[in-house]
């Protein structure tokens, strides 16, 4: 199973309009790609200056699924979060395997 995390620091006078958006628009889109299995938002509990913190994951089965994301949507929804927030937000993206417990 792949977790594929963007964590995004948003700026505190775009945070309620860009978390309506993320709930309402950005996280149903990326899911109707139906290439993941599961995407969850989390508020990052620490202090952060300028920006309030959260991270989104989303579940792929598998490698190949994730890169067909990539390639084929990620271009395409990125740029509507910076039509929409560019210069309000910075994000960094983070690809993670997950390892069943022994």
């Amino acid at each position: 199973m792949i977790i594929y995390n963007v964590t995004i620091s948003i700026d505190p006078d775009a945070h309620d309009a860009w978390l309506v958006w993320m709930r309402d628009e950005h996280i149903p889109r990326v899911l109707a790609t139906g290439l993941f299995t599961e995407g969850r938002m989390l508020k990052v509990l620490a202090d952060d200056e300028g920006g309030i913190t959260y991270a989104v994951q989303y579940t792929a089965p598998d490698l190949p699924t994730y890169e067909r994301y990539r390639d084929e949507h990620a271009p395409r929804l990125q740029a509507e979060a910076h039509e929409r927030f560019g210069g309000r937000f910075h994000a960094f993206r983070t690809l993670l395997e997950a390892i069943d417990p022994q």
